[in-house]
């Protein structure tokens, strides 16, 4: 699910979402605490154009909380100055999309994840599992985007001649 805003938007179009998270290497997952505070971890992720994978190690802090709680607010961001300033909010709740821990068996529904995993993160085209991971999917329930770089009132103005 995509929010669109009516008029002047610096909202991303579907295939400028679609690119910028494909490009992208790192997201910060936010999670809920047994004692309800937030978590928020740096991870790697791919997107398949409605999915969000992330490869999670299953002894961590990220997995326990989300095995109890599998809400999840995900952002990938990038950009220096304010008006280079873009990104990608998702959220909703995810689920296991493998076996805990991941093992060497083949999963044709594993398949596009894994290649695409392998091919952003390691420049090869064989995911291989360490025994340690596990997968998990996210579909977006709602999906947010901004690039600054669209807001006419933020770009550089020229000199005069």
């Amino acid at each position: 699910m995509r929010e669109q805003r009516r008029g002047r938007s610096i909202a991303m179009s579907p295939e400028e979402v679609d690119a910028f998270l494909a490009g992208e290497r790192v997201c910060r997952v936010a999670t809920t605490g047994a004692d309800g505070h937030p978590h928020v971890v740096p991870l790697w992720f791919v997107w398949d154009g409605s999915a969000l994978w992330l490869n999670s190690i299953v002894r961590s802090r990220r997995w326990t909380n989300l095995r109890r709680d599998p809400r999840v607010c995900v952002v990938v961001d990038a950009g220096v100055e304010f008006d280079e300033l873009r990104g990608v909010e998702l959220a909703g709740s995810v689920e296991v999309a493998s076996e805990v821990p991941r093992t060497a068996e083949h999963r044709p529904e594993l398949a596009d994840a894994e290649r695409r995993y392998a091919e952003k993160y390691a420049g090869v085209p064989v995911f291989v599992a360490d025994g340690r991971h596990a997968w998990l999917r996210l579909v977006p329930t709602r999906l947010v985007s901004w690039d600054f770089r669209k807001n006419p009132a933020l770009r550089p103005r020229r000199a005069a001649t």
